[in-house]
């Protein structure tokens, strides 16, 4: 399995979530982060434990509606949860062997970014192009 593609995946991600402006951008990573959460619920593999996980993302999810180090650490948990799942070999996407493996190199990529601040990743390319046009 390639790793470029699930850092791709997560640098589109983050692209696209800079088209929403903030506060909106947070609350939006937020809601994601709970869907993230559920996401092995239906056939997991772990049993309670998915639920209990769920409990814990929704937690973050929460307090990520006004904290983006919130979304950041859902987005870790959910790497690690991703990691357990290609371990024990009940991937996100049951036909997908490698998905929850390619999920787990996606996530970080997410969670980086949310730690520091959730910026626009086109208002900074933005403001670098004039920067460098006024230089």
């Amino acid at each position: 399995m390639s790793v470029v593609v699930p850092i791709m995946i997560g640098v589109g991600y983050v692209c696209l979530m800079s088209l929403i402006r903030e506060p909106h951008r947070r609350r939006f990573n937020a809601i994601m982060v709970a869907g993230a959460g559920a996401a092995y619920l239906s056939g997991g593999g772990f049993g309670p434990w998915e639920f209990a996980f769920t409990a814990v993302m929704t937690y973050c999810a929460y307090r990520g509606l006004e904290s983006w180090t919130f979304v950041g650490i859902g987005w870790l948990l959910h790497t690690g949860w991703d990691l357990l799942h290609h371990l024990h070999g009940n991937p996100i996407i049951p036909f997908a062997d490698h998905s929850s493996l390619g999920c787990a190199i996606c996530d970080p990529v997410i969670a980086v970014w949310c730690f520091s601040g959730g910026p626009s990743v086109i208002g900074l390319l933005r403001l670098r192009l004039v920067r460098s046009r006024a230089g």
